[in-house]
């Protein structure tokens, strides 16, 4: 029963926290400059005034910005989010096909860096002063200073004229669209490779630091004495024993960055021209397209605030003491 209680506040926490976000975007995004019906305008060749006139009065442009606010609000308490501008097509409709795609490649890269930067954060905390040890730090250091776009267009450039291996752009091969079964899907991880492993270098970095630090501090506990005093394995003592407690901080940031692959997906999605929201955004921004970016905005948060509560329903599996309190 508290566990259930605790579960609806939660809820509810994050259900006015999205509500908050949604209307800080709309704000946000109404105050920086340009201008929807002068994008569009540009694009076709130009417009006359009177027909621009007509498209800020369709768009419900020309109203006050409360009651643009309210309308926008009411429609999205209903699952309406709007039409496209440039697009003319229904948010909701572009942003569920372009969701699989970003999915595909957020938790390949979120999965990567965790168990990749898990493995050599305990690595490293083994013999915290030997080689192995100042190779993975020096490793992520570069990999934590390295910025998502530098670092993609050096991949780019490296297997796009270097070594020709790895497709550098899209998300199948123009001779494979239509293919499907085992195929497709191969065709596909052939194209991820790239944008995940750009995507991934910097939190990977992150979590063989944290993960290091965490590691030390449990290898220091009276318990993993005690344990070693038994004569159990070293591997049982590490991965059995030191591992489980030291994993909290990593799942903690986990849960807490997971806002920020979805940022750092943008300009992935961007530099490898992934077909995935991060894509759909940057061109959103560009034409001054305020639903698609509020409706990519708002799916963006909801994923944070469910990110975030898993984060504590992943605390009760991995640390007993949280279940028992």
């Amino acid at each position: 029963m508290n566990m259930l209680r605790a579960l609806a506040i939660r809820l509810l926490q994050g259900f006015l926290l999205v509500l908050a976000v949604v209307v800080l975007n709309f704000m946000l995004v109404h105050a920086a400059p340009g201008d929807p019906v002068e994008t569009i305008a540009g694009a076709s060749g130009g417009m006359s005034p009177e027909l621009m006139a007509q498209l800020r009065s369709q768009y419900g442009l020309d109203r006050p910005l409360p009651v643009q606010l309210g309308i926008y609000l009411g429609h999205v308490l209903s699952g309406d989010l709007g039409y496209s501008y440039f697009f003319n097509l229904p948010v909701a409709q572009m942003i569920f096909e372009r969701v699989p795609a970003t999915l595909l490649l957020v938790v390949s890269a979120v999965l990567l860096a965790f168990v990749a930067g898990t493995l050599l954060g305990v690595l490293s905390a083994r013999r915290p002063n030997g080689l192995l040890s100042q190779c993975i730090t020096v490793l992520s250091l570069v990999g934590f200073a390295a910025p998502v776009f530098w670092t993609g267009m050096l991949l780019v450039l490296l297997f796009a004229s270097v070594l020709p291996i790895l497709p550098v752009s899209g998300m199948r091969s123009a001779d494979s669209v239509g293919a499907s079964g085992l195929t497709d899907m191969l065709d596909v991880l052939h194209h991820l490779v790239l944008p995940t492993v750009t995507l991934a270098l910097v939190y990977l970095a992150q979590y063989s630091r944290l993960a290091r630090s965490s590691m030390l501090d449990v290898l220091g506990s009276d318990y993993i004495r005690t344990a070693r005093a038994k004569g159990l394995a070293e591997h049982v003592v590490l991965y059995k024993h030191a591992l489980r407690n030291a994993l909290l901080p990593v799942v903690t940031m986990l849960g807490l960055q997971f806002g920020n692959v979805m940022a750092g997906a943008i300009i992935v999605e961007t530099v490898f021209n992934w077909p995935g929201l991060g894509r759909l955004a940057f061109d959103s921004v560009l034409r001054r397209d305020y639903p698609t970016i509020l409706g990519v905005l708002l799916f963006s948060s909801i994923v944070v605030v469910v990110m975030n509560l898993l984060t504590d329903l992943a605390y009760r599996f991995i640390d007993p003491r949280i279940k028992t309190a």
